[in-house]
């Protein structure tokens, strides 16, 4: 099984603030870090300090797609955010980001096992494929 954090965070955003949200996260969710395959989230956030750090950390790859490519995920979205659509021209990055990746590395259709979590300065989401 292919398991993908989808992550967004505004700039500036610490790997400690990262690294809480995607440990709450998993642990909420029952699922141990060692199962992630891979790190996703928007191009414009690919020199991010924060993310890079988080990849580093765990030593997991970080792919970014651009918003035209998350932008096709809108329909499958459980919360459609209209901050985000205007500052990226995408309505959810963490869940996107993290289905567009299951998907592309596992050739088969993705879906949500976890949700948009969401913190002051960050967003989190967990995508499979079978």
């Amino acid at each position: 099984m292919t398991l993908v954090v989808g992550l967004g965070c505004q700039r500036g955003c610490d790997v400690h603030t990262l690294l809480g949200l995607l440990y709450a996260a998993l642990a909420d969710g029952g699922i141990e870090r060692q199962r992630i395959t891979a790190l996703a989230s928007i191009d414009r956030k690919h020199a991010e300090p924060g993310l890079l750090a988080l990849a580093r950390l765990l030593e997991l790859p970080l792919q970014c797609f651009s918003a035209a490519q998350l932008a096709g995920y809108e329909q499958r979205l459980s919360h459609k955010s209209a901050v985000a659509f205007a500052h990226t021209g995408c309505y959810g990055i963490a869940e996107s980001a993290a289905l567009a990746l299951a998907e592309q590395l596992s050739q088969r259709p993705a879906r949500l096992l976890i949700t948009r979590k969401k913190t002051a300065q960050a967003t989190f989401a967990l995508a499979c494929a079978d």
